[in-house]
């Protein structure tokens, strides 16, 4: 079956950025995750760095209307570097405004927030955020008959 999915790289955090995920979005994990000490050795390669076998190498959460979050975290003993930007956002349309104003609170928490729930003149309560771990969120919803600018 065809499907998408939004692929995260965290520098450590995985494992507890997407707990954070699953505690705001519901759910389970879609299998358990695979850390970076379950790999087989591949011959000619070094050992991975103190501390980094505790690192994900895999996991992934379904979320919202079949979408799947995926991620891992980078090796830095590998040369891997974690650069966080505005070049991706991962977006969230829910059916109502409630429902975004409760997946914004919780995904902004100990974030930086750009701009908080909004009415927008397209017709969608809009909001836009990075957080805690450095990923950014669009979470938006179509506006209410009489709550904004709709």
């Amino acid at each position: 079956m065809a499907s998408v999915a939004t692929y995260l790289n965290f520098d450590g955090t995985c494992e507890e950025a997407f707990a954070f995920y699953r505690d705001a979005f519901g759910g389970e994990y879609t299998d358990d995750p695979m850390y970076m000490r379950d790999m087989p050795p591949e011959p000619g390669q070094p050992p991975l760095a103190e501390g980094e076998g505790d690192r994900i190498m895999h996991m992934a959460l379904d979320i919202v209307a079949g979408h799947r979050l995926m991620g891992s975290d980078i090796l830095p003993s590998m040369g891997h570097v974690l650069t966080p930007g505005n070049a991706m956002y991962v977006t969230i349309t829910l059916d109502d405004e409630d429902s975004a104003r409760e997946l914004f609170a919780k995904l902004s928490e100990g974030g930086r927030v750009t701009m908080e729930p909004t009415p927008m003149f397209w017709g969608d309560l809009y909001s836009d955020f990075m957080d805690r771990y450095g990923i950014q969120w669009m979470v938006m919803a179509p506006l209410t008959e009489g709550t904004g600018l709709a």
